[in-house]
């Protein structure tokens, strides 16, 4: 393990747990040698959340006059008097145009031009939207209406004559609703920083049609809304909307008059706040691929801004983000799409790419992003992806989710194992009442204990106690000419409710045509509890796969989609077949089957071995 700004504390030595795994497990009538480990490294214990440690940047270098400066702007000295104290205020304007560096959805934007809102399926008239600040939206409303993100859609729908009415319509309403800064959901901090960055990057959207007095109106609540954030980003309702507000500070200190002040302290502030959201090995603390590519939009789009004025931005910021691209990459699949992980849905691949691409940043996935959390392994043409590491800490999460030790697998454009995800979309085609049932450990592609979560599954995206520590275990395992990787983790999430530890061991061949599993319930103290206690292991599928039980109820026949077949055999117990879903990266939720392993185990502990191979 490479070395980080926080080493993880090294756990006892202990005896190999996967003796089990080598048993030959029935399915080809020449079952392969078992496999032989290699050299085993001392596992690693990872903390919860703590192990994510944070960046340490400084602030940019600045002359003493500059520093004079912005420490006067932070006292509230306004930046025309900082600039030029004899010369009459400039009226607001814009001093360049920003060239869009992210495309919208193109659908979502012609339902504006229809008249109305598309927001993860569901459609809204404009007319009948309230753009209050009081009005009771679901999240997905409120980001999309307060933090003005149906501009990128609507940019992208047609040539931009086309879409000024709409564009001007919207945020007529908008800006009667809240003609001044208040309190409310429009004017939490997040989406305050996103209103302000879009305004500026896609002002000749706003800005070019033939109404001068809205073009003014819209000038001076601009103004207005980046001195509010001067004052209130600090009152951020989470570190990544704190995020997003400096990175709006910083861009109206680059495009409005008299900004350099602005600019000095919101790059100071910035460059701090991204110590405080990204780990060392460049991913946020919430561990969210949605929120991992929020990150990356916000600076994409900031660093649109610099270009348009010819500025370079500090060099931390560059800095960070080349280190937030490799763990997104680390979360994709072998079809260029993203893992349902932290309430995230299934991000196509040509989002994720065209992201990727305007950041401009060219990176291989981290293959082992343990301070992240994260374990990918890419074996011929499957992608196996493991969630190592306790659930992010409250103060950083704003979907979090109990998935510790959940595994996703897919196999070219075939995701064959799933968890469910979408907790970030409930508000549209998901409904807000299974959000949290979203969260869960059985959502989850693992084992549950006694009905419970791992970790406690609270409100408002929260999670309680739980999972306290993680062991992880990465190597190479080779028998003859044939190699292996082999994943082993353990969680504490249930010790002091049931007293078991939960151990997974993952063996993926190289030809990434066979996995073999084990799940381990360990005694957590010397002596293990009497009596026995409810287990259930879950494996969702993806979609369009046909899951046929054998008649022993051990196996099940795997049909997929590309006409390809697998086969999925528990040596443990029965094995059933039953309802899930999954969600899409566009909120849609799909429906697909789960195959689960339940039954009663003695609180001394148990193991449970399957096994999934491609038959042809």
């Amino acid at each position: 393990m490479s070395e980080s700004l926080l080493q993880p504390r090294l756990a006892l030595e202990r005896e190999d747990p996967a003796e089990g795994l080598s048993m030959a497990i029935p399915l080809d009538p020449d079952p392969p040698e078992p496999l032989v480990e290699a050299s085993p490294p001392v596992p690693d214990a990872i903390e919860p959340g703590r192990a994510l440690a944070l960046g340490d940047f400084a602030p940019p270098e600045t002359s003493p006059g500059e520093r004079l400066i912005r420490f006067a702007y932070r006292l509230g000295v306004p930046g025309p008097t900082l600039v030029a104290p004899f010369r009459k205020r400039a009226a607001p304007r814009l001093l360049a145009t920003v060239e869009n560096p992210l495309s919208g959805d193109r659908v979502g934007g012609m339902a504006l031009r229809a008249g109305h809102f598309l927001i993860h399926g569901i459609k809204v008239p404009i007319g009948q939207m309230d753009f209050s600040s009081v009005a009771r939206l679901t999240p997905p409303f409120e980001r999309t209406i307060h933090g003005f993100s149906w501009l990128a859609d609507l940019d992208a729908c047609a040539p931009r004559q086309q879409c000024t009415a709409t564009a001007e319509r919207i945020l007529t309403s908008w800006l009667d609703a809240n003609p001044h800064p208040a309190k409310g959901t429009a004017w939490k901090v997040g989406h305050t920083g996103h209103r302000v960055l879009g305004w500026l990057v896609h002002a000749p959207l706003l800005l070019s049609g033939s109404d001068k007095r809205l073009r003014r109106r819209t000038l001076a609540a601009l103004a207005d809304t980046a001195r509010w954030l001067d004052r209130n980003v600090g009152k951020a309702e989470d570190r990544l909307a704190e995020l997003a507000g400096w990175c709006a500070i910083v861009a109206a200190g680059l495009l409005l008059p008299d900004g350099k002040p602005r600019r000095l302290f919101g790059e100071a502030g910035l460059v701090r706040a991204l110590g405080e959201v990204v780990g060392t090995d460049g991913g946020v603390l919430s561990r969210s691929p949605l929120d991992q590519m929020e990150a990356i939009a916000l600076l994409v789009q900031l660093g649109a801004c610099y270009r348009a004025t010819r500025r370079d931005p500090p060099q931390a910021i560059e800095t960070m983000e080349r280190m937030l691209v490799p763990p997104l990459l680390t979360l994709l699949h072998a079809d260029g799409g993203l893992g349902n992980w932290q309430g995230a849905g299934a991000a196509p691949a040509e989002r994720i790419a065209a992201l990727v691409k305007a950041s401009g940043v060219r990176s291989r996935p981290l293959r082992d992003a343990r301070q992240w959390g994260y374990q990918r392994i890419a074996a011929g043409r499957s992608v196996l992806q493991f969630d190592a590491a306790p659930p992010p800490l409250a103060r950083h999460t704003r979907f979090g989710c109990a998935s510790t030790l959940a595994f996703e697998l897919s196999h070219g454009t075939q995701r064959l194992i799933v968890n469910c995800g979408g907790a970030a979309f409930a508000g549209g085609m998901v409904p807000v009442r299974i959000e949290q049932g979203l969260r869960g450990t059985a959502a989850h592609s693992t084992l549950v204990l006694g009905e419970a979560n791992s970790t406690s599954v609270l409100i408002n995206g929260k999670l309680g106690s739980g999972v306290g520590e993680v062991e992880v275990d990465r190597r190479l395992v080779e028998s003859g000419q044939a190699t292996a990787t082999r994943l082993e983790a353990s969680h504490d999430g249930y010790a002091q409710r049931f007293g078991l530890i939960h151990r997974r061991i993952l063996i993926l061949r190289d030809d990434g045509t066979e996995l073999r599993g084990e799940d381990l319930l360990v005694p957590a103290g010397r002596r293990a509890k009497r009596g026995k206690i409810p287990y259930a292991i879950r494996f969702h599928l993806g979609p369009g796969i046909e899951a046929t039980l054998t008649d022993s109820k051990r196996g099940v026949h795997l049909a997929l989609p590309d006409g390809s077949y697998w086969q999925f055999l528990s040596i443990s117990g029965e094995v059933m077949v039953d309802e899930s879903l999954w969600v899409d990266g566009d909120g849609r939720p799909h429906a697909v089957a789960q195959l689960v392993i339940e039954g009663m185990e003695s609180r001394g502990g148990g193991s449970f071995s399957w096994l999934l191979k491609r038959l042809g």
